[in-house]
């Protein structure tokens, strides 16, 4: 059963790689899906390295001091955390597990930022024994804070000036009011930061160089003050400009299953001219931001997630059956949408993913993604993917570039399907092996 180019999605190809299409192309993604009985996560944690070391060299290129902190929510694994405690990388933690399994992980307390709003005491307490950084959301954080009875590293986060309605940070009066307790209380406030929702260079570093005016009139009241955060916020290419634009232009209704329907602004931007490491270029050259933290002596602190995780690993589903429907086909695979959860944000994740078949090319096929569950909603892509031949029971769907936020942030087993386990694959000495990563810590 052939397809016209009317029923099918326009294509977005990931950007080429070449390296994960030899491991692909190999026999390893069959017998890891044959081993295991179900779809996996597959981690390339030398991508990881290669994407903090570039965020590093852009601060030394600048000559700005500072340090990337990984955002720990983006992805569970524990092989991220490892590498983070071997490299001396950060990491950005917001509740009481990831704190733990991060100490765990070999990761020094004093190399651990402690974000999001209202922190349980618990948190705070072992934070502050472990000598974590803290960012301070709220005056009454503050106290509790204090109440402990220990120094406490503390940057005060700020209410973003451009985004008022935010739940997150200080107005101008509480920041004055913290400022204060800082003092009497001998907090050892060390900066400011903020949390800063989207992906425009221009606004965050304009923002921080408020912060570095804040940091130099804190100084002058006795406070250290000698370091900026400026959060998240760097975005991720996935695929060229050409086929991002052109999806966006023609992409309509009839091109999803069901006629589901989508606008442009439902969608993460996939394509982005500055992402990764060139976003923190453009920041750092905005408003003359490196000269002013160089001239103040202010440390640059960021936390990326997604994008120290750019193109570090990929998620594998097996064809359990195929249906043919009128003008497409419905592939069912041996896991859910819950696995790959652009779903959550009531969205698609919108690289195409890749056929791995056991018998060659054949004539074009049409077909959106199901889940393995009994859920109408439980479609892993919606969208109508143009696929090279009409997948069979046993071959291999691939979707790349998903272990930025994708492979965890909504795994359940529902059904009693197993949560699909996370493969790392280590090429220390030249060969090519994998394991399991490590469960995280009871």
């Amino acid at each position: 059963m052939g397809v016209t180019a009317v029923t099918a999605a326009p294509p977005l190809p990931a950007h080429p790689d070449p390296w994960l299409d030899a491991i692909l192309s190999g026999p390893l993604p069959h017998e890891l899906s044959y081993a295991i009985g179900g779809p996996f996560h597959l981690l390339l944690p030398d991508r990881f390295d290669t994407n903090a070391a570039a965020f590093k060299a852009v601060l030394d290129e600048f000559g700005v001091e500072g340090r990337v902190y990984y955002a720990k929510k983006a992805n569970k694994a524990a092989a991220w955390i490892e590498r983070c405690a071997l490299s001396g990388t950060g990491v950005d933690v917001a509740g009481s597990g990831e704190l733990r399994d991060a100490l765990g992980c070999g990761v020094r307390g004093e190399n651990i930022v402690v974000t999001g709003p209202a922190k349980a005491d618990a948190l705070l307490r072992v934070a502050v024994l472990q000598g974590c950084l803290i960012a301070v959301d709220a005056l009454d954080e503050l106290e509790r804070l204090i109440g402990i009875g220990r120094p406490a590293r503390v940057l005060l986060r700020r209410l973003p000036p451009a985004q008022p309605n935010s739940r997150f940070g200080l107005d101008d009066g509480e920041l004055e009011t913290a400022l204060v307790r800082c003092r009497e209380a001998g907090v050892v406030m060390e900066g400011f930061s903020f949390h800063l929702s989207g992906y425009d260079p221009l606004m965050r570093a304009e923002l921080a160089a408020e912060l570095v005016d804040l940091c130099l009139k804190a100084q002058a009241s006795g406070l250290r003050a000698d370091r900026i955060s400026i959060g998240g916020g760097f975005a991720v290419d996935y695929t060229d400009a050409p086929h991002w634009e052109r999806y966006l232009r023609d992409q309509r209704p009839e091109h999803y299953h069901a006629g589901k329907s989508f606008a442009p602004g439902d969608f993460y931007p996939y394509h982005s001219p500055v992402a990764g490491p060139d976003a923190l270029r453009a920041v750092l050259a905005a408003h003359g931001l490196a000269g002013r933290l160089r001239e103040a002596g202010v440390k640059l602190l960021l936390e990326p997630g997604r994008a120290l995780l750019d193109r570090a690993g990929c998620t594998v589903f097996r064809v359990q059956g195929v249906k043919d429907l009128d003008g497409y086909g419905v592939v069912t695979v041996d896991g859910s949408s819950l696995s790959l959860s652009e779903q959550w944000f009531a969205s698609e994740y919108l690289p195409d993913p890749v056929l791995l078949s056991r018998t060659g090319p054949g004539e074009p096929y049409a077909a959106c993604v199901g889940g393995a569950t009994c859920l109408e909603s439980d479609m892993v892509t919606w969208r109508k993917v143009r696929f090279p031949a009409r997948p069979a029971v046993g071959d291999l769907l691939v979707y790349p570039n998903t272990a930025g936020y994708q492979m965890d942030s909504n795994e359940s087993p529902f059904h009693e399907l197993p949560l699909p386990p996370k493969v790392v694959l280590d090429t220390a000495d030249g060969s090519t092996r994998w394991r399991f990563d490590r469960p995280p810590l009871a």
